[in-house]
């Protein structure tokens, strides 16, 4: 499998239910849970990823989809620039929780309940296609890519924001203790399954470094594809262009 593992899954299908049923047993306490267990620090994140996306963004008509979009945090921050914004993901109870905020903050974003690997779309519809923090537990990366790539017209760009490996040896090693002692015990009593967060600091062990998955993106036919640490290197933004 070149995709997500989860322990006891051994094939796509296994992993794709195992992670759906599992975001779904965290959805209620899943917005709380991160902006804590990462100090508000990835509210940063996606703004980082939203300048970064704001030269697609500002186009007039321009066409955004966030894969894999969860509660909907980078939805809402990608439609501030004024665009109406696409979101997509495979876990009802994530969508509807992203709808909830949608409809309260009345921003200019669309929900819609499909699988990142077959998206309902046309080749080449769309001049953004953003994902945040989801990209790691698709069921097989390559198909991720190709998909992304199949849906972007000529002209457009990929984002992908996610957990990466810090390069610093020493502060790597400090945040592996965070990661595999602390957050599955704090993130466990806060949504009530201790297996979650158990899962992300494993899956992010197994994710492909940043180095490669730029390499993946090129192989998909992404160009210009290039990548950057943030926060000392446990997350990686990474860009690519359809030529």
């Amino acid at each position: 499998m070149s995709g997500s593992t989860p322990q006891g899954v051994h094939s796509e299908e296994d992993a794709a239910r195992w992670v759906r049923g599992m975001f779904g047993r965290v959805a209620h306490r899943y917005d709380f849970a991160n902006h804590l267990l990462s100090c508000n620090i990835d509210r940063y994140w996606r703004a980082h990823t939203v300048r970064r996306t704001r030269e697609i963004l500002l186009r007039p008509e321009a066409r955004a989809l966030d894969i894999c979009c969860g509660t909907g945090d980078l939805v809402l921050a990608l439609a501030k620039q004024g665009r109406r914004v696409l979101g997509s993901d495979f876990c009802h109870p994530m969508l509807v929780a992203a709808n909830g905020k949608i409809a309260r903050r009345r921003a200019p974003a669309v929900l819609f309940e499909a699988d990142a690997l077959t998206l309902p779309l046309r080749d080449g519809s769309l001049d953004l296609v953003t994902v945040a923090f989801g990209f790691r537990n698709l069921a097989n990366y390559e198909r991720g890519l190709t998909e992304m790539r199949r849906v972007l017209g000529p002209g457009g760009m990929a984002a992908i924001l996610e957990f990466s490996q810090p390069p610093n040896a020493l502060f790597g090693a400090f945040y592996h203790l965070y990661s595999r002692r602390i957050l599955p015990w704090i993130g466990g009593l806060i949504s009530g399954s201790r297996e979650a967060y158990t899962y992300l600091p494993d899956s992010v062990r197994k994710f492909p470094s940043a180095g490669d998955l730029a390499a993946m993106m090129r192989s998909a036919g992404f160009v210009d594809v290039s990548f950057e640490h943030l926060t000392g290197g446990i997350v990686a933004l990474h860009i690519g262009r359809i030529p």
